[in-house]
């Protein structure tokens, strides 16, 4: 589901018209329409688009990280040239234009080169008749692998709610809070990465890409629980 679907569902859910929520949020009807359709151009700037989905998240009551995280991935992140994203995260160099050799500097290489060869032949005749020196070979030591550790999962909790998601076919983004209301996570998670959430009663997820998770229930698979893209409430109780 896109950014501007999922603002449009959020606020008929929450029993808004355009005009509703633009009276509530100081915000053009015109320009609430052209961010539902994913038109985010008049906004004035990114700056000011993330200043309005706040602005949407608070009176429709929706985290506002979900709709920042869809934000920052359907809307900023394919803006920018695939260089440059690879250049934020240091996965490449800059480019920079080859320099051209002047066949002059050729020239002098070449003739340097054979000097030196030279003068080696002369020098290795004179030693040929001195003792070879022999050299200890060198011992590279490995520091020992430290064992990963698996920062992801919550405390369990004895004979509560255990639920673990993983993002099996897809990136997603998750809003997850327990029986309190307490958010547990809100955020993006990468595809091959995975959650786990324990609570004493209940744990309530709100999953952005539902095709492409899987989730277990205190150690079973619960089975499919939506079509990819597709935005979906769960709660799961301890009993």
């Amino acid at each position: 589901m896109s950014l501007g679907a999922l603002i449009a569902k959020s606020r008929t859910d929450a029993r808004l018209s355009i005009d509703d929520l633009a009276k509530i949020t100081n915000i053009p009807p015109s320009l609430l329409r052209d961010m539902e359709n994913d038109n985010f151009g008049k906004c004035g700037g990114e700056t000011y688009a993330r200043g309005h989905l706040r602005n949407i998240a608070a009176k429709v009551g929706v985290d506002e990280r979900v709709f920042l995280d869809l934000f920052e991935t359907q809307v900023t992140a394919p803006a920018k040239p695939i260089r440059e994203l690879l250049n934020e995260n240091n996965v490449t160099m800059p480019y920079q234009e080859p320099k051209r050799v002047s066949w002059k500097v050729l020239v002098v290489g070449s003739i340097s080169a054979l000097a030196l060869f030279g003068l080696a032949q002369v020098i290795f005749n004179i030693s040929s008749d001195d003792p070879v020196i022999s050299i200890s070979p060198t011992v590279k030591v490995t520091e020992s692998a430290k064992p990963e550790v698996n920062e992801s999962a919550s405390p369990v909790i004895a004979g509560g709610v255990n639920v673990e998601l993983v993002a099996s076919r897809g990136t997603t983004w998750l809003y997850a809070t327990n029986e309190n209301g307490k958010v547990l996570f809100s955020g993006q998670i990468r595809e091959g990465a995975s959650k786990t959430f324990n609570a004493a009663k209940q744990v309530n997820l709100r999953v952005g890409n539902a095709g492409g998770v899987d989730i277990s229930v205190n150690g079973k698979d619960v089975g499919s629980i939506g079509a990819n893209r597709e935005v979906v409430n769960l709660t799961y109780n301890a009993d």
